[in-house]
């Protein structure tokens, strides 16, 4: 592209402009050109400090860009593959007279031997793309010197503890505790508030809504229907708390026909006027509520009087209550207090089992019904699973083994042609063939160190010393088997049935045992289980991949 002297563009633009917008474009034009100017004035160059490094060990690859002040530099930053980037470092920036000079440094590392080559690089500067040098780097293996170096059995496996967290199942129970927490204390808060209004006797009760009624605005607004509605609540609660207790459900036939009842039986001493007046207001309510009738505002007014002499005329007619009668309500009210308490013990039971329930259906939607089970009930084996497992040391030769419980030493039946060729016997176990979980370790040393023992022809045996113990329909596979520390044998395993001495019904078990030769001896682990348990099952392979055998020579 060939460049144009800035200078000579302004002076063109300055003679031949007739226009704001001719200016704005050349203006736009000559800064244009301006910017690509410098971008191809930029040096780009890149570098690594070695060609040559070991496996693992890091190198340091530079890209230098000197360029005006004004351009935009971009830098790659994951393309150096097949090398892997360990860390890119920030750009350092340096001032050369009226440019800069842009350092920008990388550290790769490779953890394979051979030759890679690291490929172009693409940096931008103003937009315009340049294009770095491929590199060749030759990494080398790191030679191991076993004639000076002591090399070590793999060490055994190690049970890290989970980070501790917060299962998921308790976040659910504490929000459907909280929510059950806010519904408890909203009603709580209602009965309380309830609880503290104090109840007014039924005359001043009465009175005070007669009153209330008196200063309310329905009258002026016409709302005649509600008007009278309040008006008959007041005086059917008034007779409902001094006369009949059903006064605010019965209807106004049945209201008025049990005062008739009553007055004629010399129960109430009440004017056949007072009832009557009362009929006519209670009928003249029941029309404006479900008649759509509306009497007059003086009617309405004439009515409230009325309600208000009748209400004098009942308490007049009513004696005062007696010492008994009092006594009686006394006993009503603690009652009734005992009934309260009982609902609300029965509501926090309630309360109590919802909660359990919802924890619950949690629990079991996130673990299962079986794992939820468990837990509440117990399991045998699921809290032997979970308890503290032990690493210890048995019999001689010495097997290493990790268990859930310690085994304790007992005794198993053997020839005495057995016993004989036997220098030292020693068997650990724990539970028995009966029961969830049974374990038994049995290490044999041999008078003779260096006599063949023939591992095959013992393995050979097992099945008939699992009859022996009561077992059927022995189901037997095999297969070699290596310990973590390189001891080899052979480990049988499949399905057996054990009779229970309760039920005398079998119950099916998986059992494994593992058999080895080593060190002029015989050890061999058993594991019988349940078939089905999960956790025996677990249990079971931690057993057996924990396995280790000491070498009496080292």
């Amino acid at each position: 592209m060939k460049q144009i002297n800035p200078k000579i563009a302004i002076h063109i633009i300055r003679k031949t402009s007739k226009t704001k917008a001719l200016n704005a474009a050349l203006a736009f034009l000559i800064s244009f050109f301006s910017i690509q100017t410098s971008a191809q004035q930029a040096n780009v160059a890149a570098s690594i400090d070695s060609a040559q490094i070991k496996i693992g060990e890091q190198i340091k690859y530079s890209v230098q860009v000197e360029t005006d002040s004004a351009n935009l530099v971009v830098f790659p930053e994951n393309s150096f593959t097949p090398m892997e980037v360990v860390e890119s470092f920030k750009p350092d920036t340096t001032r050369v007279q009226d440019k800069f000079r842009l350092l920008k440094e990388y550290s790769l590392t490779k953890f394979d031997s051979g030759k890679y080559v690291i490929p172009q690089q693409r940096i931008l500067v103003a937009g315009k793309e340049f294009l770095t040098d491929s590199m060749l780097v030759e990494v080398a293996t790191v030679v191991v010197d076993t004639t000076r170096q002591k090399m070590y059995p793999i060490k055994a496996s190690v049970d890290i503890p989970p980070k501790f967290g917060i299962p998921l199942w308790v976040w659910y129970l504490l929000a459907a505790l909280l929510i059950l927490g806010l519904v408890l204390f909203f009603i709580y808060r209602r009965k309380k508030k309830a609880e503290t209004k104090k109840e007014l006797p039924p005359y001043e009760q009465a009175m005070q809504e007669l009153a209330k009624l008196d200063n309310s605005p329905l009258l002026q607004q016409r709302e005649i229907k509600e008007y009278y509605s309040q008006l008959t609540s007041s005086v059917r609660r008034y007779l409902d708390r001094k006369v009949y207790d059903r006064a605010l459900e019965s209807t106004t036939s049945e209201l008025i026909d049990y005062l008739e009842l009553n007055r004629e039986a010399g129960k109430i001493k009440l004017d056949q006027g007072t009832i009557d007046n009362l009929k006519k207001i209670l009928q003249r309510a029941d029309l404006a509520k479900f008649a759509n009738s509306r009497p007059d505002v003086i009617t309405a007014k004439e009515d409230r009087s009325k309600v208000e002499h009748i209400i004098n005329d009942v308490k007049a007619s009513t004696p005062e209550p007696s010492e008994e009668e009092l006594l009686k309500d006394e006993e009503y009210r603690k009652e009734r207090l005992q009934r309260r308490r009982q609902r609300r013990v029965i509501a926090g039971a309630v309360g109590g089992v919802l909660i359990l329930v919802i924890a619950v259906s949690i629990l079991a939607a996130t673990k299962g019904f079986t794992y939820v089970k468990d837990t509440f009930l117990g399991h045998p084996t699921k809290e032997l699973l979970e308890g503290e497992w032990i690493r210890s040391e048995y019999g001689t030769p010495p097997v290493t083994i990790t268990t859930p419980e310690v085994l304790k030493r007992g005794e198993l039946p053997l020839s005495e042609s057995a016993k004989k060729a036997m220098l030292g016997r020693e068997t650990f176990m724990y539970g028995s063939l009966i029961s969830n979980f049974y374990t038994v370790l049995n290490t044999v040393k041999f008078g003779n160190q260096q006599q063949d023992f023939d591992l095959e022809k013992a393995v050979d045996g097992i099945y008939e010393y699992l009859e022996k113990q009561g077992a059927r329909n022995i189901i037997m596979k095999q297969e070699d088997f290596t310990t973590v520390n390189g001891a080899k044998g052979i480990k049988v395993f499949g399905t057996l049935e054990i009779e229970n001495p309760v039920t005398k019904r079998p119950v099916q078990n998986e059992y494994m045992i593992l058999n080895f030769a080593e060190n002029g001896g015989f050890e061999q682990i058993t594991v019988i289980y349940d078939v089905g348990d999960v956790y025996a099952e677990e249990i079971a392979g931690r057993i057996i991949n924990s396995v280790e055998l000491k070498n009496i020579e080292n």
